[in-house]
């Protein structure tokens, strides 16, 4: 497979590293959003997360407008906005009113977890009832807002904005149940590959055989996530991915953080984590590619090979900001963005 066919997009998460601010990380966020646009990736994401210190990404669709308005022509979304958490009639006039402001260039990536932990998702969605299972009424709701004409009746709630406008949705999965409702809808459908690995090829076969064309979508459109961690050698690239495996390590432990520097060397990570904890780690991270730009460009064109995906979204748990601005660069460079 030539990856220039390939679209390649930024999923950001805006960590927030040891010693620094979310103010700090905001700021980080719209400058890799600018780095991005001139380095030819075609759309940044933005992922709604919850009671977590080291994310600063939980008021997504802000984030979203604060970004936007920063870029000029990559597209923004979300990857996701969490649906279970909010009213459709909320996220419709939030994404309705972002695509007024940055006509062309918003989209609408939906999830259907919480995005956090139990106790939060209680807080979020006041109520135990809400535990995701009526995500597909709740998705033709929203739906419905930006068409009226998909109700069997007039509608007596509308979104203002939002009615009328034509804002891409996809729908976000670690497992089937949304490759099943992406295909059964017609709707582009992105996989969390990127920590939730089990499933993708079953869930891209789902998605792919059972596909109905729609007027969003003649065929079927696969995206993946994908962690990557570049720098000029690989002996760097080993070393500053040792924050990631830190992030995931303190999700694993139930004791979510700030993004943590790295180590010296790599071999210190094994004075941090258990032989256990790192198989964990190892088998959760299967789509992470850590490497200088030969290992980069090799890495990915075999996952691109594997998947047949039409689109790799990448994220960068990196502790340096610079150090994260060369990694998206590398990955540009590596696939022939620039």
């Amino acid at each position: 497979m030539n990856m220039r066919h390939l679209s390649f997009s930024v999923l950001d998460l805006v960590p927030v590293v040891e010693g620094k601010t979310a103010r700090d990380a905001l700021k980080n966020t719209l400058d890799l959003a600018q780095h991005a646009e001139r380095w030819g990736y075609h759309r940044y994401w933005l992922a709604e997360h919850h009671n977590m210190p080291g994310i600063a990404s939980s008021a997504t669709s802000v984030v979203i407008g604060y970004v936007a308005s920063g870029t000029s022509r990559i597209r923004v979304g979300s990857g996701g906005i969490m649906l279970p958490n909010h009213s459709p009639l909320v996220i419709a006039e939030q994404f309705g009113t972002l695509e007024s402001l940055y006509p062309g260039r918003i989209d609408l990536g939906i999830g259907r977890a919480p995005g956090t932990d139990g106790l939060t998702a209680l807080a979020l969605r006041r109520g135990p009832g809400s535990d995701g299972n009526d995500f597909p009424e709740r998705l033709e709701e929203l739906r419905t807002y930006f068409d009226p004409s998909r109700s069997p009746y007039p509608l007596r709630v509308r979104a203002m904005p939002g009615e009328g406008l034509r804002i891409p949705i996809w729908l976000l999965g670690s497992s089937d149940f949304s490759a099943r409702l992406a295909a059964e809808l017609g709707l582009p459908f992105a996989f969390a590959s990127h920590f939730a690995p089990d499933y993708l090829m079953h869930a891209l076969e789902l998605y792919r055989s059972r596909f109905k064309p729609s007027e969003e979508l003649a065929e079927p459109r696969v995206m993946i996530g994908v962690n990557v961690i570049a720098a000029d050698t690989a002996e760097e690239a080993e070393r500053i991915a040792s924050s990631l495996y830190m992030q995931f390590l303190n999700l694993i432990r139930g004791r979510p953080g700030k993004l943590q520097p790295p180590v010296e060397r790599i071999e210190e990570m094994d004075r941090i984590w258990t032989p256990e904890e790192r198989a964990v780690l190892s088998k959760q991270l299967a789509f992470t590619v850590i490497g200088d730009h030969r290992a980069v460009r090799d890495k990915l064109q075999q996952i691109a090979e594997m998947t047949k995906a039409d689109e790799i979204i990448i994220g960068a748990h990196i502790y340096d900001h610079e150090a994260r601005l060369r990694s998206y660069e590398i990955v540009a460079e590596a696939v022939g963005m620039m």
